[in-house]
């Protein structure tokens, strides 16, 4: 008889299931679920989107875009989610009477990710590169979503309570608590120069328009620099553009403020990177392994 040979090799750790996956929030859909419930308690509380139909088109559209540009230039299938995401803010945040400003801003939106790029890198979060774009271009025909909850607080506490919980879950809370502290002392100051009231000035903050750009915008993992420092900096920066957009009374001043700052910030940190490789590369003693190389 034989004595079996105990096994000693390391465990293979196991693939988390779905359940773990979104109980930890690592989960591609964590972040539609939110954004479909910021929908959902709007359109209750206030009806605020434009119609169902053109939600339901910009959607389409984002997430066709994503699927044929991903089997065309990258040769694979992408997951919707970030699509859907893109997709459910133009919806939401464009207004117009027409259906084209929703399928066009969808498009533009996706496109901009595959287009606009530099050293692999897409700059602009998509859904605020075609909001600009659109709001810039097509002003006389597209609008975007400007009213606050008035007094329905308590689908804004729902929403903001859900949002500062997810982001903090995906550590991003340090970006969105940033903003909002900057843009809270910035309204202070323009309440004072302007001799405003306070609870104008603060209160676009509480809107809806704010929640998907303080929760998904300006934390947008692929288009946020890498350090957390960086990341708190250039939140800092976006207000402060903002800020001064908004005394100059440019209306749309939160998607100007990020379109410009947000790429500027990563083409720098790029760049920068770059640079330091090379002169690290430069530096290494002839004959050393390239870094990198084992």
């Amino acid at each position: 008889m034989t004595t079996p040979i105990a096994d000693f090799s390391p465990a293979l750790p196991t693939e988390p299931t779905w359940r773990q996956r979104l109980a930890s929030l690592d989960s591609p859909y964590v972040v539609p679920v939110f954004i479909t419930m910021v929908l959902v308690v709007g359109q209750l509380s206030f009806g605020f989107l434009e119609s169902a139909s053109r939600t339901f088109l910009a959607i389409s559209v984002a997430i066709g875009v994503e699927l044929l540009l991903g089997r065309l230039l990258l040769g694979k299938w992408q997951h919707p989610a970030s699509a859907y995401v893109s997709g459910i803010s133009v919806g939401i945040l464009v207004r117009s009477p027409a259906f084209w400003p929703f399928a066009l801003c969808a498009a533009l939106s996706i496109c901009s990710k595959y287009v606009l790029r530099y050293r692999g890198r897409h700059l602009w979060n998509p859904s605020n590169f075609g909001i600009s774009a659109l709001l810039f271009l097509g002003g006389e025909m597209v609008g975007s979503l400007s009213i606050q909850w008035g007094n329905h607080v308590w689908a804004m506490l729902v929403i903001w309570v859900l949002g500062a919980f997810i982001i903090w879950r995906l550590r991003r809370f340090h970006i969105t608590a940033t903003y909002v502290l900057a843009f809270i002392c910035y309204a202070g100051l323009r309440s004072w120069y302007t001799g405003a009231t306070f609870e104008s000035e603060i209160s676009p903050v509480t809107g809806p328009m704010y929640q998907l750009f303080i929760f998904f915008m300006i934390t947008d993992p692929k288009t946020t620099v890498k350090t957390r420092r960086g990341q708190c900096l250039v939140a800092f920066a976006v207000a402060t553009v903002e800020a001064v957009l908004r005394l100059a009374q440019v209306v749309y001043a939160p998607y100007y403020a990020l379109f410009f700052v947000g790429p500027t910030a990563l083409m720098l940190e790029t760049w920068w990177a770059a640079r330091s490789e090379l002169r690290d590369a430069s530096a290494a003693p002839v004959g050393s392994p390239a870094r990198g190389v084992s």
